[in-house]
């Protein structure tokens, strides 16, 4: 195979820009993630995208920094050997979490502090394709979007991260979830985010900002029509 300057300067090109998304993603996580109350889990996210497994296949994939290049892998080839590497490597993302892919897969509970981890990683990843069109209202409908494709994460770790989604929506802000002992708590001992708790699709908001001295319910599509929040 020959490769010639154009392919070279390319890659060179590809190179150097997923290096600096990839820094960036992590810049933004730990920005989000000490917001959330999880600074250090925060500063050691993603290091796995440096294993040569990861990096330089998204190299090659290279999306110019506006998707994942594992998406375009897998558009590619069907598959993709560095998400593979990544999802075994970081227990923040809810693939890690799931078993039985033989007999119908079951989504596993996520505890508390990957659920967090992976709220900052969404934030982030958002912030860095993003960019200035970012917005927290705008995470919402990504949310809203992808649990319409049914994604397979267990139950009570889907409708806290969605309430979380919708919080930070309606206070247009993010902050710390550490020390909200009512929500923590609630989900550690599912006495909150159950489907018998969180009825059709509805989910906890609290209105009042921290710390939570109230919960209501409200419905997703209520926010997202709601032009207050955009």
């Amino acid at each position: 195979m020959n490769i010639t300057d154009n392919d070279m300067r390319q890659y060179i090109k590809n190179f150097f820009g997923h290096l600096k998304t990839v820094c960036v993603h992590k810049y933004w996580v730990f920005y989000y993630g000490c917001k959330l109350g999880i600074p250090v889990r925060a500063f050691f996210h993603d290091f796995s995208k440096f294993n040569p497994i990861e990096f330089f296949e998204s190299v090659k994939y290279y999306q110019g920094g506006k998707s994942s290049p594992i998406n375009a892998a897998k558009a590619d080839k069907g598959y993709s050997k560095a998400w593979q590497h990544h999802k075994g490597h970081n227990p923040h993302h809810y693939e890690h979490w799931t078993d039985k892919y033989d007999d119908g897969t079951v989504a596993i509970k996520m505890p508390w502090k990957y659920v967090m981890e992976m709220t900052a990683d969404y934030l982030g990843a958002a912030r860095g394709y993003l960019g200035k069109d970012f917005s927290l209202y705008g995470e919402l409908e990504w949310w809203k979007r992808k649990l319409s494709t049914n994604p397979c994460i267990h139950e009570e770790t889907k409708n806290l991260m969605t309430e979380l989604f919708c919080t930070f929506a309606v206070a247009k802000t993010v902050y710390n979830q550490q020390n909200n002992w009512v929500l923590r708590e609630g989900y550690e001992n599912s006495t909150l985010f159950s489907n018998e708790n969180v009825m059709n699709g509805k989910v906890l908001l609290n209105y009042s900002g921290y710390p939570f001295t109230e919960f209501v319910f409200q419905n997703i599509d209520d926010i997202l029509s709601n032009d207050y929040y955009k």
